[in-house]
């Protein structure tokens, strides 16, 4: 039974996550593109001076919401995860070093995509019982869209609570305890029989922290964001830069492998990889899922910001994908191809590939510090997910009071995640993962007019 469930799942999830949805995706941001003139090309240096510029700016956000910095933050912390770390370096193994510019490509177009998702969810967003700003996809649609679209909303809103404990949640718990099992062993500071327990001590203590956090609102999910996610980010980046810098004379022959490779991937990997196709799809597939433009999740933390001005909150979906994709993803690539350190070209991998290229330059000793960063971009996924899922599940029930205890139930979870192999979960939850778009996409085109329309009586207003 659970063998046919299986391979239905995986029938699913290929069809799903395959060609159709790269092209929906693909073709909805260029459509957005074309429409508001490229926006992401034209105005990047705006977008930067906008969002980069308002970070250093201290304020308080009003009750019920945000500040602008808190809610990018947030956002970043549901869409930076381990999938910058383990997922790039799968897309270089089976697609070759090209996959990192058909990466950069779908990246590009993600920007404009996450810019009018953020931009109509704070256009479309309402004040909660509670007082709190509540938006994100199934209120664009809802406000946005009229009755007869009513369950698109409703499915979406589904689809992510279905999606929320596999995807957000577990998964990321297994790769915290993953990580702090695989440093520990290395250097004998436990043994195999250990481990177990260590797990357990790991997810109950995973579990208080997330409870700490979810249940201390809107305001702590902010505050906690905007201090964790730029250390984890900047740390990260250090760590990284580091690697080119030590390797810099490689650094010519890895960006051509990238260019070149993405149209001839069999030159740069002894032919092991010679279709231009898989290269493409592990590529666009690999910035999709890691910046998650055109799934809509990320605009549920923007439509907490506390701001009057929805475009210039979109502006922080160009910052967010730029950072998280062209940024974070790159220096991973980098990491890798810089390092020297040995690629099964055609073979699955993950995160020990970017721990290789790491230790590769360091020693040992940098396995540790990328253990650190991995629980760092875990936990931060966590809580980006954990607001995300409380929101689905007030729009189904339409009450704030099943928030509280929707935090308590999620945050237990993390002890199974880090206790259990839950193996066929990940992948039915990432098939749901994959559902989430199919109404957000078609709220995106249909929405299509009304994102110009405002895009334009913005920047005339700012003239």
């Amino acid at each position: 039974m659970i063998e046919t469930i299986a391979a239905v799942n995986q029938a699913v999830n290929s069809f799903i996550w395959g060609i159709p949805a790269m092209v929906c995706i693909i073709g909805v941001g260029l459509l957005l593109s074309v429409r508001t003139g490229f926006l992401q090309i034209r105005k990047f240096p705006y977008a930067i001076r906008t969002t980069v510029g308002r970070m250093f700016r201290k304020r308080d956000a009003s009750d019920g919401a945000m500040t602008p910095f808190q809610a990018v933050c947030t956002a970043l912390a549901g869409t930076v995860g381990t999938g910058n770390i383990a997922g790039v370096a799968g897309a270089i193994a089976i697609g070759g070093p090209g996959a990192v510019f058909w990466m950069w490509c779908s990246a590009l177009l993600g920007m404009c995509t996450k810019f009018a998702e953020v931009t109509l969810a704070v256009h479309f967003r309402e004040r909660s019982d509670t007082g709190e700003w509540v938006g994100g996809p199934m209120y664009y649609i809802k406000n946005g869209l009229g009755r007869r679209w009513q369950f698109l909303a409703v499915l979406y809103a589904l689809f992510g609570v279905l999606t929320v404990f596999g995807t957000g949640n577990a998964t990321q718990v297994n790769t915290i305890v993953a990580a702090v099992d695989t440093a520990l062993l290395e250097y004998g500071l436990v043994g195999n029989g250990f481990l177990p327990t260590l797990n357990l001590i790991v997810g109950i203590l995973v579990a208080v922290l997330v409870a700490l956090v979810l249940l201390g609102g809107i305001k702590r999910i902010g505050s906690v964001s905007e201090k964790l996610v730029p250390f984890m980010a900047l740390f990260y980046i250090v760590l990284s830069v580091g690697v080119v810098v030590l390797n810099f004379s490689r650094l010519p022959y890895v960006l051509e492998s990238i260019v070149a490779g993405a149209f001839n991937p069999a030159a740069f990997t002894g032919g092991t990889i010679g279709s231009l196709f898989v290269s493409m799809q592990k590529g666009v597939s690999r910035g999709i899922f890691s910046n998650e433009a055109g799934l809509g999740t990320g605009s549920i933390a923007h439509a907490c910001a506390d701001t009057k001005k929805p475009v210039k909150q979109g502006m922080f979906g160009i910052f967010e994908v730029f950072a998280d994709t062209i940024v974070i993803c790159t220096l991973t690539a980098l990491v890798i191809l810089c390092s020297g350190t040995s690629v099964s070209y055609g073979a699955a991998a993950g995160a020990e590939l970017t721990i290789s290229g790491f230790t590769t330059t360091y020693g040992g000793w940098a396995s540790i510090f990328t253990a650190v960063a991995l629980c760092c971009f875990a936990f931060s996924t966590i809580i980006g997910w954990g607001l995300y899922g409380s929101r689905f599940l007030v729009f189904l029930c339409k009450s704030n009071k099943v928030a509280r205890p929707f935090f308590v139930v999620y945050a237990l979870v993390a002890i199974l995640g880090a206790t259990m192999d839950l193996g066929l979960l990940w992948s039915i939850a990432d098939t749901f993962n994959g559902l989430m778009s199919i109404p957000n996409l078609i709220a995106l085109l249909l929405l299509s007019g009304t994102v110009v329309q405002m895009t334009r009586a913005f920047f005339e207003s700012e003239g």
